[in-house]
């Protein structure tokens, strides 16, 4: 026997937070996200469909497969990722999860997904962040960023936060580190 599962349907569509890092195409004409975890080969836009990263022909998601966008419910939670090394100049991703969803305990997987704000982290120096700039390390056709101060720049290929957010497009909103306490500094 197979026991269906409660069907939720609300009137608005329920909010996750992730971290990604914050891609800019070749080109600089197009600005996404790369995920951190199962989906970080292939960046993602503001508005996207998730898509099976096995190649499989499912809808997504699937409960046989763990594809499909990942958030959490909790912003403590994924900013708390964040403490980790390798994810330390990943931004903070609201969410709004649209489209057929998989509730968990701590979080969504879901077939699509509008990234509603975007949330920069302190420059390394502990600096105000004004600028997103050339991170040394990417994709093919995608340069990864990572949030700057003006004077730690130092010739790197940068964008103010606002120019990102227009080349990302779709009414994303770019907030900076000061909203929320990150390092003992605030920046």
């Amino acid at each position: 026997m197979n026991p269906r599962l409660l069907e939720e349907r609300p009137a608005d569509p329920p909010i996750g937070y992730k971290i990604a890092h914050p891609v800019l195409s070749r080109d600089l004409t197009r600005a996404g996200f790369l995920g951190v975890a199962l989906g970080g080969r292939e960046p993602y836009t503001v508005l996207d469909d998730a898509q099976c990263v096995y190649g499989r022909r499912h809808r997504v998601p699937s409960r046989r497969c763990d594809c499909g966008f990942h958030a959490l419910i909790s912003r403590s939670a994924a900013l708390g990722l964040t403490c980790t090394a390798e994810h330390r100049t990943a931004v903070l991703l609201e969410v709004a999860v649209l489209g057929v969803y998989l509730r968990y305990e701590l979080g969504f997987r879901y077939a699509r997904q509008r990234v509603r704000t975007m949330t920069v982290g302190c420059c390394p120096c502990l600096g105000r962040t004004t600028l997103l700039a050339d991170a040394g390390w990417g994709r093919p056709g995608w340069h990864a960023m990572e949030a700057a101060c003006g004077g730690c720049v130092r010739g790197r290929m940068a964008m103010t936060l606002a120019e990102f957010a227009r080349l990302a497009g779709q009414g994303l909103s770019v907030l900076r580190a000061g909203q929320i306490a990150r390092t003992p500094a605030g920046c």
